[in-house]
């Protein structure tokens, strides 16, 4: 009997039919466009504290190996290869994997990108300095197990980034309602809010797989603006460096 789909079909069918438009600035992906200018620095600055390296470089992680699981259509794979890192880019909707090939040719990124999942990286014994599961963690159907594969691919030393959206009452007042229902700042089904994870349960399966959380912040967006910044609250939007040793 063959294994589940780690992500939904519902949410396969959904960047499935929006394969296409991951770069339109503003299209449906505009909110991961604009939390680029936020979780890039926060992945560079992290994983040169964690591995020692210096940040104000001109590729700051030449030669460290990336793995972006959900990587969609390439937004955060390209801007981490730009500084410097071997990135491999995964994701289950073969149609997200075209369009980031077809960006990264274009821009001239050098990026292996792959159709399939951690379950199967995990199998074939892959690891990295640094995995990145970027708002990804919402859309899978374990969200323990994701996260549990996911950290097991980190090397020793390495870290493992984690950005997703809490489950409170708040986030599903701004996150669904307000955002897709009200301000239709996003298309409707662009979020399931039983698929959300509280810091806690992302804490509680990570150090069980032998981690340790070095950095966590909170996320917050200006609808006006549509600007994204970092919060000390994490009632919504979250972002979590976990350090192997």
């Amino acid at each position: 009997m063959s294994r589940p789909p780690e992500t939904p079909q519902d949410e396969q069918d959904y960047f499935e039919r929006r394969a296409a438009l991951w770069w339109q600035a503003d299209g449906p992906f505009w909110p991961l466009i604009g939390l680029n200018g936020l979780r890039i620095p926060y992945i560079i600055e992290n994983t040169c504290t964690a591995l020692g390296r210096p940040t104000h470089t001109h590729q700051p992680l030449q030669g460290l190996t990336v793995l972006d699981i959900g990587c969609g259509g390439g937004l955060a794979s390209e801007a981490l290869a730009q500084a410097g890192a071997n990135v491999t880019g995964i994701d289950i909707v073969e149609a997200n994997i075209r369009t980031a090939q077809a960006h990264a040719a274009a821009s001239g990124a050098n990026i292996t990108y792959r159709t399939s999942d951690v379950h199967s990286m995990l199998a074939e014994g892959h690891s990295y300095d640094v995995v990145l599961t970027l708002e990804v963690v919402e859309h899978v159907a374990d969200a323990a197990e994701h996260l549990r594969m996911a950290a097991q691919m980190v090397k020793p030393g390495g870290i493992l980034v984690v950005a997703t959206l809490n489950r409170t009452l708040r986030s599903y007042l701004t996150a669904i309602l307000g955002a897709e229902y009200i301000l239709r700042l996003l298309p409707r089904g662009t979020h399931h809010w039983r698929r959300f994870v509280k810091p806690a349960e992302v804490g509680h399966v990570l150090r069980t797989a032998g981690m340790t959380c070095t950095n966590s912040t909170g996320v917050k967006l200006n609808p006006l603006s549509k600007r994204f910044s970092f919060s000390h609250f994490q009632v919504v939007n979250y972002m979590m460096c976990w350090h192997k040793k």
